[in-house]
């Protein structure tokens, strides 16, 4: 069992930078893949980007690799995702989720965090 919280959104001007994290708990937490999503309000949940256990591979939707970056420290249960030059399209509830697989499918993961806010404004 992994609990997830998630921390570090609010609003910020396009252009501007946050940095996510998603802390979890339990001593398993390193073998799991992390990956991120968000939810725009009226679309279905999208993936962001994922990281394996070990922190080597990453994977990121198309739009964001050139901005985001997803980075994890094992010893503190905590995966990030750096975002720079946000766009309002960045605009969501940001999720973390931990599951065995470093994919985009959200039904790969078992485990899920509630949530944090992103605001983008123009």
């Amino acid at each position: 069992q992994v609990q997830l919280v998630e921390s570090g959104g609010g609003l910020v001007q396009a252009g501007g930078s946050l940095r996510l994290a998603c802390a979890g708990s339990g001593r398993t937490f390193s073998s799991y893949a992390m990956g991120w999503f968000r939810q725009a309000p009226g679309k279905e949940r999208e993936f962001v980007a994922t990281i394996n256990w070990s922190g080597v591979s990453t994977i990121y939707l198309d739009s964001v690799k050139d901005r985001f970056a997803i980075s994890r420290d094992n010893a503190k249960n905590t995966v990030y995702l750096q975002m720079n030059s946000l766009k309002p399209e960045d605009t969501a509830n940001y999720y973390c989720a931990a599951g065995r697989l470093a994919v985009r499918t959200p039904n790969s993961y078992n485990y899920w965090g509630q949530g944090t806010q992103v605001t983008v404004s123009s």
